[in-house]
């Protein structure tokens, strides 16, 4: 699993810099309000990314919690990003798939920490 940890973190690196990119140079159409949505969208999946590539490098001294704390990033990371850039870009609201997706990359900060507290 650990490797799978890497790829999609980065993975998710890799897209939140091709779409501040792409912000940053063809998006001004869909104005402030939208650009800030999406800026704040991509800093959360810059940050996820990084905990994806921790959590594949932790996963063979933290066990099983970190693991799932992986998947709930992955998930999490796919529902809360994906639901605010189809807003953000589309205009497309997906209804409560980011408040899911918030709260699993939440739920995968927790079991990181239980991970971290569980580990010798």
């Amino acid at each position: 699993m650990a490797r799978l940890w890497i790829a999609l973190g980065a993975l998710a690196g890799l897209l939140a810099v091709g779409l501040a990119a792409l912000a940053a140079h063809g998006l001004a159409s869909i104005g402030p309000a939208r650009m800030e949505m999406l800026r704040n969208a991509l800093q959360m999946q810059g940050w996820h990314a990084l905990a994806l590539l921790f959590c594949g490098l932790w996963a063979p001294r933290g066990g099983w919690l970190a693991d799932v704390a992986g998947a709930a990033f992955a998930l999490g990371l796919l529902l809360f990003c994906g639901a605010v850039d189809t807003l953000a870009i589309g205009g497309v609201s997906l209804g409560v798939l980011a408040p899911i997706g918030g709260t699993l990359l939440m739920v995968g900060w927790a079991l990181l920490l239980a991970s971290a507290l569980r580990a010798r």
